[in-house]
Formats: structure tokens, sequence, C-alpha cells
């Protein structure tokens, strides 16, 4: 069997993929320091947390559970251990991009990450409905990248982050820097924003008098028809006359000249995701 060392296997994120890898085809090795950590992983899973040492030494594969800033930090200081050919699978591109990763020209460098659940796509029970994550009910894509490594190992990884972020719709092959300006540039520095943005326009148009309740039921409604209409998935649909002038007029009050180019400067992207990772 293919054995998988799941690093940071009691935290949050973790113990997700803890519980999806057990239930596969993978021979699981769960690897967690902290007591609480591994209270939290027995009690969510049943499993037992092991060794690191002897986790690595046999692992096939290495998925790594840990916030950014510490997986250069922790990939360090066992890149020695594994053994020729095994692969390090990274949950995010910040620390590969940023350069974080050690180097070792005989193992796979792998990185993967959730778009999470389609917006405007339809699921067919609450649960699914409710599973805003993903990995647990909703069907969601997910993007994968080859770092370094012979072709053969993709499908290898791939396979792992369809069993992790399971169940997955479309699985999309990307190259580290096109996962990079998908997060953080679009998803956290634009698509994070503009929602918190949305969240403070909602609540001054509350502080004006409109009934809290309204104004979520409005602006979420309204939300759901405009992305359809922006993105092509409602073609028969169309912003009315008014709404093409309120666009127009608010471009210029609401953003600066040349923000796309700005946040999508790899220059930018870069430098977002040294911050990302450092102390």
């Amino acid at each position: 069997m293919t054995k998988v060392a799941l690093l940071g296997a009691g935290g949050k994120m973790g113990v997700r993929l803890a519980t999806n890898l057990n239930h596969s085809r993978f021979e699981l090795d769960p690897v967690e320091i902290s007591v609480e950590g591994r209270a939290r992983l027995r009690d969510a899973t049943g499993l037992e947390a092991v060794e690191q040492a002897l986790a690595l030494a046999e692992a096939d594969i290495v998925l790594m559970a840990v916030p950014d800033k510490l997986i250069g930090k922790i990939a360090h200081t066992f890149i020695a251990q594994l053994k020729p050919g095994a692969a390090v699978i990274v949950l995010d591109a910040a620390a590969p991009y940023a350069g974080e990763l050690p180097e070792r020209a005989d193992i796979t460098y792998f990185c993967t990450h959730p778009c999470h659940p389609h917006i405007l796509e339809a699921h067919d029970s609450r649960a699914a409905q409710q599973d805003y994550f993903g990995g647990i009910a909703a069907p969601q894509a997910i993007v994968c990248a080859l770092i370094q490594g012979p072709d053969a190992h993709y499908a290898l990884c791939e396979e792992v982050a369809q069993v992790i972020y399971a169940p997955v719709s479309r699985s999309h092959r990307c190259s580290l820097e096109q996962i990079a300006i998908l997060e953080p540039a679009l998803s956290e520095t634009v698509g994070a924003t503009f929602a918190m943005a949305l969240r403070e326009a909602t609540d001054k148009a509350i502080s004006m008098g409109v009934p809290a309740a309204a104004a979520h039921d409005f602006i979420l409604g309204h939300l759901k028809i405009e992305l359809a209409i922006a993105f092509g998935i409602f073609p028969e649909g169309r912003f009315s006359d008014g709404a093409l002038m309120a666009i127009d007029q608010a471009k210029s009050v609401v953003f600066k000249d040349q923000w796309l180019d700005e946040v999508f400067n790899l220059d930018a992207i870069k430098k977002s995701v040294r911050d990302i990772c450092a102390d």
C-alpha cells in the first residue's frame, strides 16, 4: 500500500484530511506532536498518532497540514529523512512560491488547494448546501501543481488530493505560479476583500435604517443573479440600463486606476506570499 504520513493530523485541517484518508486505499500514519491535537485526532477519527520519525522513514507521501509560515521550517527538519522518490504535498502555494521549501532533487514536490463548493452550482441535500468549506458533503473543484519530480507522480499526488478534498467535481492542473495567482491574489486579495467590502456596505445600509434581515436578503439574493450574469452562467440574463449606469459611475469611486495591474503584478504576489510565510 502507498503510505501517507500526515503532519499536523490533529489540527483543524489535519482532522478533516485524516477522516477522508482513513477510509481510502492509502495507509495513513497520522503525526501530531501536541497532546491536545492527539486527543482531538483520537476523538474525531479513532486514530492514534504515530511518532514522526517512524512515519517519515516509511512514507511514500508526506502531506503537510501545517500553517503556511511553518511549512518551510518544518520541511527543513525532515527532508533528509525521506527515502528517494518520496513525494511532499503542500496545501497552499505560498511557501513553495516564496522559495521556502528545501532543495532535494530526488523527491517530488506537489501543491494542491481546494476551490471550495461552487456558489452557483446546485446541491442535492441540505448537508451539501451547508458544507460551505467543502470536503464533507458538497462537491468542489481542486487545483493541483507538480512543482518538481517525474510527471508520473502527478497522477498519484492528484489521487491523494481527490481523497482529502472529496467529493471532488473537477481537478484542474495548473503551474505553481498559476495557483499563487489564484491565491492569494484572486481569492483573498480581491475576493475576500470584496466580500468584506460587501459586508461593510450592507452594515452601512442597516445603519441608515434598512432592516437587517431585509438588507441581508436583498444583497445575497442580488449577488446570485449578478454573479450568474457576470460569469455567463445565466446567458439570457442582462443587467438593466440602470444597473449598467450605476456600474459605470461607481467604478471611478470604488476602484483606483490600474488596480488590476497592481494586484496581479507578479512581484506583488511574491511579496504577498513572503509576507504570509513570515514570522
